[in-house]
C-alpha cells in the first residue's frame, strides 16, 4: 500500500492527514470547513484514495489558513505515499460534468510544482465558503506534491456544481496518475530516469 502520514502543525492550523493511494475512497474528514470536506470527499471518492484528514485551524478569523494549509498537508502526504513513482501512469486527465457544469482536469507527476487555473465562478460564496480559496487548495497542493496541475471551469452557471466539478475531475486525474502499469513495471516513466 502507498501510504502518507504526516501531522503539520502552525501557529495557524494543527493538521493531521492519514491518505492511502491504493484505497476505496473511504474518507474521515473534520477540516472545520465543511464545504472543503465536502469537496475531499469527492477526491476520495473519485480517486479511490482514502483520506483522513483533521485540522484545526484558525476559523474565526477566516477559513483561509485553514484551507491552504490542508492543501500544503495533504501534498505533502501525496509526495510521501507515491514515492519513487516507479511503475505508475504519471499522467492523468478527466473531463466532469454535473448538470449545466464541465471541468477539465490534467496533471502530470512531474516532481515540477505548477498550477495553471482558469476558472470564473458564477458567485463569490457557496453558502460560507469563499470560493476563491479552491485555488488556494491546489496551490498549496502542487508546491508540496511536485504536480504539474491544470484546472479548467468550460462552463457553468452554479457554483456550487461548478467547485464540484473541479474536485472530481481532480480526483479522477489522480486516480489515472497514480495507477500502476504492469507494462513499465519497476520503471519510472521519464526518459531522464527519475521524477
Amino acid at each position: 500500500m502507498r501510504q502518507g502520514n504526516l501531522t503539520r502543525n502552525t501557529a495557524e492550523t494543527r493538521i493531521s492527514v492519514r491518505m492511502n493511494l491504493d484505497g476505496a475512497g473511504l474518507a474521515r474528514l473534520d477540516t472545520g470547513v465543511p464545504f472543503l470536506d465536502h469537496m475531499l470527499d469527492q477526491v476520495a471518492r473519485h480517486g479511490l484514495i482514502d483520506l483522513d484528514v483533521h485540522c484545526e485551524g484558525d476559523i474565526h478569523i477566516d477559513d483561509h489558513h485553514s484551507v491552504e494549509d490542508v492543501g500544503i498537508a495533504l501534498g505533502q502526504a501525496f509526495a510521501q505515499a507515491i514515492g519513487d513513482k516507479k511503475g505508475i501512469r504519471r499522467y492523468g486527465h478527466a473531463y466532469v460534468p454535473l448538470d449545466e457544469s464541465l471541468s477539465r482536469v490534467a496533471l502530470d507527476l512531474s516532481g515540477r510544482p505548477g498550477l495553471f487555473y482558469c476558472v470564473e465562478f458564477a458567485r463569490e460564496r457557496v453558502g460560507g465558503f469563499d470560493v476563491d480559496l479552491a485555488r488556494e487548495f491546489f496551490q498549496g497542493f502542487v508546491n508540496h506534491a511536485g504536480v504539474t496541475l491544470h484546472v479548467d471551469n468550460l462552463r457553468g452557471d452554479n457554483a456550487h456544481h461548478q467547485c464540484e466539478t473541479l474536485f472530481k475531475a481532480f480526483g479522477r486525474a489522480l486516480r489515472m496518475a497514480v495507477e500502476r502499469d504492469d507494462r513499465a513495471e519497476g520503471t519510472v516513466p521519464s526518459t531522464k530516469g527519475a521524477l
